[in-house]
């Protein structure tokens, strides 16, 4: 996460959101002194009091075989990112920089037996198939008998049981009213530019 405060975002409503609407993940992880990354579908879940992100991957992905035993791990959602030109800024003699939008949910890995795998595969598509809305909703079920079991022996299931959760949302909340909405103005109808006008409200 940036360091700066000003860009923090730790209230876990907004972060949630993001999530949710993000759901397509890169999951980082150091096993056995090597660093790994995947890209994983995600689900968020509470599970009594604790917050999951359940996911799979191919058996072939390097963090596969480290499920059965286990692992930290960081999983970073990204939104919306944008160059921000000085040329913008109402105010001389700045630098360009970067506005962008992103999550972090941060703990241990468990792997998840065939039945909650089951049930992620099906959360999965029922939330992503909703988004195609008025589409009519596909189901495994659509599939030939014996097809989706073959299908599922090449993949595995994992769930992250966040500890930690935190965002960046950088949007020159750091510049003067005058270089934030300049800024924005800049970005035309990106949007981050909306946000950006947001910021100072």
């Amino acid at each position: 996460m940036h360091p700066a405060r000003l860009f923090r975002v730790e209230d876990r409503g907004p972060l949630l959101a993001f999530l949710r609407a993000h759901p397509f993940v890169t999951l980082a992880a150091s096993v056995g002194g090597r660093p790994m990354i995947a890209q994983a579908p995600v689900v968020v879940r509470q599970m009594h009091d604790e917050l999951v992100i359940d996911f799979h991957l191919s058996r072939a992905n390097a963090l596969a075989p480290h499920l059965v035993q286990g692992f930290r791990a960081v999983m970073l959602a990204t939104g919306e990112d944008a160059y921000v030109s000085p040329d913008w800024y109402e105010s001389a003699d700045q630098v360009p920089t970067w506005n962008y939008l992103s999550v972090e949910a941060e703990g241990s890995v468990a792997v998840l037996d065939e039945a909650e795998l089951i049930a992620q595969l099906d959360t999965l598509s029922e939330q992503e198939e909703a988004r195609l809305a008025p589409k009519p909703l596909w189901t495994r079920h659509k599939m030939a008998p014996g097809k989706f079991e073959a299908m599922l022996r090449g993949i595995i299931g994992g769930r992250l049981f966040v500890d930690r959760l935190e965002g960046t949302f950088k949007l020159s909340q750091n510049k003067s009213e005058a270089d934030r909405l300049g800024a924005a103005r800049g970005l035309g109808k990106h949007p981050l530019a909306k946000m950006m006008r947001q910021a100072g409200a």
